[in-house]
């Protein structure tokens, strides 16, 4: 059996990795009970930018796992954090396409989020926006092509839900830039921003901080990219195939969260 060495903290994915859209992945109380038993520190990270913190809590609680909205960091919040320590919030027009999960942080930050059509735009600020229209793509066109930098909460081309692949956010980035050829500062992973404010707010050693995630291309090469070490799980996007044509490699694969609680389970044990 694989061991999880030298573990301070844990920084979890959750689309993929605890469910795939409303359906929860087997496992996921067991998985919660063994971090409380171990008192092994977390935050669910996700690149997901749709919904709140507080949403997720509830999330969660449909699914009889219990987190407080501290433990959770999207990178809507991850997002607002970054700008506001890079813009003067007061002083700064955003024009955003997303939800609350994007649209509440950055109010709670200051900034100002302007409407449709409105000009003056600092800022275009993309995440997943269910509700997407022609008319938010073409505001944020406009305003590209006026002077705006184009920042993007995350890149996942893609969204696994109950049903297969929907289109995630890096699909309306795309659309960006076919229209605009602009291209966005991301904050999400694969960058290495979520994860170190991740670490900041757990207040763990890289060293002894491990990722969990189901994507290469973000959760794995976003934890090389903080200089922490990563677990692969097999119940979302990625598949063990894909592993042979990369210059990365996850420190551990597993097939589902149910294969990392036999893990520390044996281990607590010991």
């Amino acid at each position: 059996m694989q061991q999880l060495s030298d573990i301070e903290a844990l920084i979890i994915d959750m689309d993929g990795v605890l469910w795939h859209g409303d359906r929860p992945q087997a496992g996921i109380e067991g998985f919660f009970a063994i971090l409380r038993q171990l008192g092994l520190p977390f935050l669910l990270a996700t690149n997901n930018a749709s919904m709140t913190a507080e949403q997720y809590v509830t999330k969660l609680a449909t699914m009889n796992v219990t987190v407080a909205a501290d433990e959770i960091l999207t990178s809507g919040q991850a997002t607002a954090v970054y700008l506001s320590q890079h813009y003067l919030p007061a002083h700064t027009r955003l024009f955003v396409i997303g939800s609350a999960g994007l649209t509440q942080p950055l109010r709670q930050q200051g900034f100002v989020l302007t409407d449709i059509y409105e000009e003056g735009v600092d800022l275009v600020v993309c995440g997943l926006d269910r509700d997407l229209t022609w008319n938010k793509l073409a505001s944020a066109c406009y305003a590209l092509q006026a002077g705006a930098q184009l920042i993007a909460s995350n890149g996942d081309t893609s969204l696994p839900t109950e049903k297969g692949l929907a289109p995630g956010n890096g699909a309306i980035l795309a659309a960006l830039a076919a229209a605009t050829g602009a291209k966005p500062l991301v904050i999400g992973k694969p960058e290495p921003i979520i994860y170190q404010q991740a670490m900041q707010q757990l207040g763990s050693d890289p060293a002894k901080t491990i990722a969990i995630g189901d994507r290469l291309d973000t959760d794995i090469l976003g934890a090389v990219h903080a200089g922490i070490r990563s677990a692969l799980v097999l119940s979302g996007v990625s598949r063990r195939t894909d592993l042979a044509t990369l210059a990365y490699q996850p420190t551990w694969v597993f097939e589902d969260i149910g294969a990392i609680t036999a893990v520390l389970q044996a281990q607590a044990l010991n």
